[in-house]
């Protein structure tokens, strides 16, 4: 068994987590630290003092500050970011905006997650493109292989490759460098859904250097819900609109200024996203992070010795949300189970035919919060 006292021990009561739950579903919506939801309480009551000073006159002088900082640890430039309220809305903002015309072809996989799925088939019936949705069967092997495979699909028509850096239902890191390379060399446009990467992988934008690049702040990197980035590369500053049109569609309008201001909103979970980058500096994320995926490995590997089952992937797929498939079940009941018999909250994944469970190791789980979810299965599979 792995322990990991170290790092949990005190992060444990840093959390605003029921403790009478296992929260093994960090992935969906994320988890704030009591510092920094404070931090955020003390932004809404600012803007509350004095609305009008706020939001007519320090806002964005704020939200330029807090780009700075998310800038830094993003390794991207300031002025090719702007926040926007969830990945979902960076990447409906990207594709919104581009100009696509009938025989376009959009190349994602069969891994993407659902909104994206609808976001691409609305424009796609709206203008004639095509949504491609390459099959990549489990399991994985090498990163060289999924190129290959997602290679296939691409053809003279292929306008954008649209994927995921680390998948929703799946759980794995895909290869993103590569596919950024290969398509910048083909003249293919990226955009990369990143929902769950900051927090859980570090982010170099120059060094990936996709076209755009959207992800959360509220899940791994454990900032206030409704607090996310879109990137855009320099070149397609001029081509990105805002979802909302507002004050910002000046004539002298920039990138920033076009997205940044869009009608009366809560800016504090915004401005928050710094403090959960002190919030993790000053808790040594990145031993917390080596500690998670350990744990989450070892997790996996119980869950395969338990049902009998192959792995999905190699390790080196995962960071700290892994998914192992289960024997063929009922998966509404079984997560319903989990929760009302065993107070586990985890979600069961049915896709592509297979039933799984994809679970997420967060700073606050012990191997005491793996222990009881695997003592639950045993108790609830059918045995193989």
């Amino acid at each position: 068994m792995i322990n990991t006292p170290i790092v949990t021990a005190a992060l444990r009561d840093e959390f605003l987590l029921d403790p009478n739950v296992v929260f093994l579903n960090h992935g969906s919506f994320g988890a704030c630290p009591k510092p920094v939801f404070e931090t955020y309480q003390r932004w809404q009551l600012e803007l509350e003092r004095q609305p009008v000073e706020f939001l007519g006159r320090r806002a964005d002088p704020l939200l330029d500050h807090a780009r700075t900082h998310i800038a830094t640890y993003l390794h991207a430039p300031p002025d090719s970011l702007v926040f926007v309220p969830n990945a979902t809305l960076g990447v409906n903002t990207v594709v919104r905006s581009l100009t696509l015309q009938a025989g376009d072809e959009i190349l994602g996989t069969d891994h993407e997650y659902g909104a994206v799925d609808k976001t691409w088939e609305h424009v796609c019936r709206k203008t004639g493109a095509r949504y491609i949705r390459q099959p990549m069967p489990l399991p994985f092997s090498t990163p060289e292989h999924f190129i290959e495979q997602l290679w296939q699909a691409v053809t003279p028509r292929t306008r954008v490759i649209a994927i995921s850096h680390i998948t929703s239902p799946t759980a794995l890191i895909f290869p993103i460098a590569e596919v950024c390379r290969r398509a910048r060399a083909a003249g293919i446009l990226t955009l990369i859904d990143g929902a769950h990467v900051p927090g859980q992988l570090d982010l170099d934008l120059q060094a990936l250097d996709p076209d755009f690049y959207t992800g959360n702040f509220h899940k791994w990197l454990c900032a206030p819900k409704g607090s996310a980035f879109l990137y855009v590369r320099p070149e397609h500053h001029g081509l990105i609109n805002p979802l909302v049109i507002s004050w910002g569609m000046a004539d002298d309008a920039t990138f920033v200024t076009r997205n940044q201001w869009q009608g009366t909103r809560d800016l504090a979970a915004f401005l928050s996203v710094p403090a959960a980058i002190d919030f993790q500096r000053e808790h040594n994320w990145p031993e917390v992070r080596r500690a998670c995926h350990a744990l989450a490995v070892e997790t996996a590997q119980r869950i395969d010795t338990l049902t009998g089952l192959s792995p999905l992937a190699p390790e080196s797929w995962y960071a700290q949300m892994i998914t192992a498939a289960l024997p063929a079940v009922d998966p509404v009941v079984l997560k319903q189970t989990l929760y009302d018999e065993y107070r586990i909250e985890v979600p069961i994944v049915f896709w592509n035919g297979q039933t799984m469970i994809r679970v997420s190791v967060q700073g606050y789980n012990t191997s005491a919060d793996m222990d009881h979810l695997l003592d639950a299965l045993t108790k609830i599979l059918p045995t193989h």
